[in-house]
């Protein structure tokens, strides 16, 4: 993918303009200098890359027109996403508003506390045009909530000062969608990670923010990845980065981008100023530093090293591909383990996250239909769109994808005695794929490349494990697999606790089944998800979970139970003979080791 030179180059010209934060309407142009003589098309993106779901984000263009030389021009609109103009003799402006109400780190949203958006929600793209240098100027709202508002991006500034308002400039469309936009009253700070600035970009209240140990936590995450990746230069594959941070009551997600990432946190999530610095596994601060490692660790992995599938994205329509397992499950391997390589948490605290990723892996069904390989590939259809029978139906190629990557690191170290690790392979995927991506023709690469390079770089033959636990179902042997390296895997139930095998979430005052496991206590019973419990042996179950855990306790294991649950409006009665809670109780403990063999953490 070589990159043209934006200053060489017309630019494709958008401005964008928050004009009615109430409304939460943004109005948008675009401006072409040579059309196409054939009419030109324009497209807003079917779905943003790192989320895999079709999300017709031009569901939300309220208006649109076109102009040339200050004469209308017809514009008339081809499919869902795109609009094809009528011929002109150039240049082309198009006219259009974006509402944006939606408050995740994947589309856009505007009010009077902030404006946010990501290029694939607001930005027409040029078809054929795609390849020239495009710039946007990001005005000021005139409302007076937004007087002391500042524009927070990782986009190159053009004729805007940082964190100001005005022009900025990217190397083609591709590159223009990679930089989302925040704008409001934001704390920031900067930091230098192996020489490269940071900025950490928190918006909304949160009351004695210690600011300087966040800054102090990221550098340490944002060095130790720089340094994995490129041991010798520790050089860093941006020039700058940004951290772009929604602190909300609930919330949680992320999105990575090339140069920055999209977050959305709980304010409680936060780290306080003048408490206690050590983090434990149920620390919400630990979470937070977790999401950033794993968004951090896409900068080269799936940003740069990508699958054959995402080289180039098409925006229009889904892409599959079957290696998610490696790009996600992956990331979600190191992002802990980073952690752990940077002071951040101790080994002890990082085993307790990984014996909760086994737990939950173990929780579900779905794992013995369906492999990391297909969920990869369903992304799209299944783990985007999620009902109440996924646990029953699918696995995720998130947190299997993980195990299968500590598998493999295990596997590796145990049978070359510790010579060769799974961070050989991740590096050579970067010098071979990744490093050089958008300095020159690059590529991403296939399923089979990435199946010899691992035996390539290990010096072992793996492709059983391929075939049994990525293209396979088979539960991984973690228990033989950790213990040359001095760690026990271990259920540490002692007494089976009664329970209905459910999910619930509060309906009102009431509790709904929001999901029923398969073969569990209330499926053979024949309840159903989406049924709200009304009573247990005639108590009432309240809508918080604890109430009904607290009903069951006074049970035990093989006790029958009447429950009385409505249907729709239909009150009806089951006979639920309880079970034992099948939820794997995990614990991962140290007992020592072979001297040969270091763990991942060491």
């Amino acid at each position: 993918m070589k990159k043209t030179n934006p200053k060489k180059q017309p630019a494709i010209q958008y401005t964008i303009v928050p004009r009615d934060l109430a409304g939460h309407l943004f109005d948008v142009t675009v401006t072409v200098a040579l059309p196409s003589p054939d009419g030109q098309v324009f497209a807003l993106p079917a779905w943003i890359p790192g989320s895999y779901m079709i999300r017709e984000f031009a569901r939300n263009i309220i208006r649109i027109r076109a102009e040339s030389h200050g004469k209308p021009v017809a514009l008339a609109k081809v499919d869902k996403h795109s609009w094809r103009a009528a011929p002109v003799d150039g240049p082309l402006t198009v006219s259009y508003e974006v509402y944006a109400w939606d408050l995740s780190v994947r589309a856009a949203h505007l009010d009077q506390t902030h404006g946010f958006f990501n290029g694939t929600s607001v930005y027409l793209r040029v078809l054929g045009q795609e390849h020239m240098a495009h710039q946007v100027d990001i005005q000021r709202p005139h409302d007076p909530a937004a007087k002391s508002w500042r524009v927070a991006t990782s986009l190159p500034e053009l004729g805007a000062k940082r964190y100001g308002f005005g022009t900025y400039i990217a190397a083609d469309y591709d590159d223009l969608i990679d930089h989302p936009v925040e704008m409001g009253d934001f704390a920031l700070a900067t930091f230098k990670a192996h020489g490269v600035p940071h900025d950490i970009v928190i918006t909304g209240r949160v009351p004695n923010l210690d600011m300087a140990r966040l800054q102090a936590d990221l550098k340490a995450i944002c060095e130790t990845q720089i340094a994995f990746f490129e041991p010798k230069s520790k050089k860093a594959p941006m020039d700058r980065y940004v951290f772009l941070t929604l602190a909300v009551g609930d919330g949680y997600g992320g999105l990575e981008h090339r140069a920055s990432t999209a977050l959305i946190c709980a304010r409680a999530d936060l780290p306080v100023a003048n408490t206690p610095k050590r983090l434990g596994a149920a620390d919400g601060y630990l979470k937070f530093l977790g999401l950033c490692s794993h968004e951090y660790f896409h900068t080269w992995n799936v940003k740069r090293i990508k699958p054959a599938a995402f080289a180039p994205y098409d925006l229009q329509a889904e892409t599959y591909t079957p290696l998610l397992w490696l790009f996600e499950g992956f990331t979600s391997y190191y992002d802990d383990l980073m952690l752990v390589r940077a002071g951040l948490v101790t080994e002890e605290a990082y085993l307790k996250l990984q014996a909760k990723t086994v737990a939950s892996v173990l929780r579900g069904s779905g794992r013995t239909k369906q492999s990391v390989a297909d969920s990869s590939f369903d992304a799209w259809s299944k783990y985007y769109r999620q009902d109440e029978n996924a646990p029953n139906a699918i696995v995720s190629y998130y947190t299997k994808g993980s195990l299968v990557a500590l598998m493999f690191d295990l596997t590796i170290r145990a049978k070359t005695s510790g010579k060769k690790t799974l961070d050989d392979v991740m590096l050579a995927l970067w010098q071979r794929f990744g490093r050089d991506f958008y300095a020159a023709e690059a590529r991403g690469v296939t399923e089979a490349e990435v199946e010899a390079l691992f035996d390539e770089i290990s010096g072992l033959k793996l492709k059983p494990l391929f075939d049994r636990y990525v293209r396979g179902t088979d539960d991984l042997p973690l228990a033989k697999l950790y213990a040359p390296f001095g760690v026990k895997l271990a259920d540490e139930r002692k007494v089976a606790k009664p329970s209905l095998d459910v999910a619930t979430g509060r309906d009102g005052a009431d509790c709904k089944l929001t999901q029923v496991h398969e073969g569990g206590a209330a499926h053979r019973a024949g309840l159903s998800a989406g049924d709200v419990l009304a009573a247990l042996d005639r108590v009432r179950v309240a809508g918080n979970p604890s109430n009904l855990d607290s009903l069951l306790g006074r049970y035990s294991v093989g006790d029958t139970v009447k429950v009385h649950a409505f249907r729709r409006d239909e009150l009806m009665t089951f006979n639920v003979k309880l079970m034992g809670d099948r939820v794997p109780g995990i614990a991962l403990e140290v007992t020592g080791s072979d001297k040969k063999l270091k763990r991942p953490s060491a």
